[in-house]
């Protein structure tokens, strides 16, 4: 029997690159999936078609998960589509290189409001879904928590209080049940870091200081949470795990 068959997954930000990877992941191990995007609806609709034509079950839920009431209709959907919620991939953030005299209060916010208060809100209204079988929560950090780059301060603090806030709701919520651990990668080649001007060259720099020798690619993510969301990974809680081919 697949690791995940029974159980009914919510990956945020799923429409490409890493989060897709997961949802993919998840869905091949038995789980269905909610494939959630904030603008993408044609990536992620194209995510769960790619689940569906292998034989699994996803659907596409839109939503900005930086506001509240926008998470709780996403755990929603899941109850409501699959009848229960038992996984959480809190897999949707944003990043924005500055140095610090071109911070703004704006640049702070788009951040924060996603990588930190969306990460809470979701994790907030699946808690409460989860209900006494409890569940499991895996949040997707970064490296940059332990190494900020220059310029990535305030993207580097989004993924520092992830850390933090993955330790201490694995504390409040062990009685309910429910897991909550991190996965942090180290660079990845997905279209969005694709998308940076001067990636090739970044590229270069990180895969020197690689122990492994080379940059990730989802798929290199993608099993691990896949790990976190089963059973196999019932002792397992209040870790923050990198995943960076030895990258420190």
């Amino acid at each position: 029997m697949a690791k995940l068959a029974g159980k009914v997954a919510v990956v945020t930000g799923a429409s490409k690159g890493i989060g897709a990877a997961i949802a993919q992941e998840l869905a091949k191990d038995g789980a269905s999936v909610i494939v959630n995007y904030a603008s993408s609806a044609s990536g992620a609709e194209a995510v769960a078609a790619k689940i569906k034509a292998a034989g699994g079950k996803a659907k596409a839920v839109g939503a900005d998960v930086s506001k509240p009431e926008e998470a709780k209709r996403l755990i929603g959907a899941a109850v409501s589509g699959f009848g229960r919620i038992d996984v959480l991939v809190n897999n949707a953030g944003v990043y924005e290189f500055l140095p610090l005299d071109q911070v703004t209060e704006s640049h702070i916010d788009r951040l924060f409001d996603l990588n930190v208060k969306g990460l809470l809100f979701t994790t907030q209204a699946a808690a409460a879904a989860m209900g006494d079988q409890g569940g499991s929560i895996i949040n997707i950090g970064s490296m940059a928590s332990h190494s900020p780059a220059p310029g990535g301060v305030v993207y580097s603090a989004t993924k520092g209080a992830l850390d933090v806030i993955t330790m201490g709701l694995a504390t409040e919520l062990g009685p309910k049940k429910i897991l909550v651990n991190a996965v942090l990668p180290g660079p990845v080649d997905t279209e969005g870091t694709q998308s940076m001007d001067n990636w090739e060259q970044f590229k270069a720099m990180l895969v020197a200081q690689t122990p492994l020798g080379r940059v990730g690619q989802p798929r290199d993510i993608a099993p691990l949470v896949s790990f976190l969301a089963s059973d196999d990974a019932g002792w397992i809680t209040g870790q923050i795990i990198g995943a960076a081919g030895g990258l420190r």
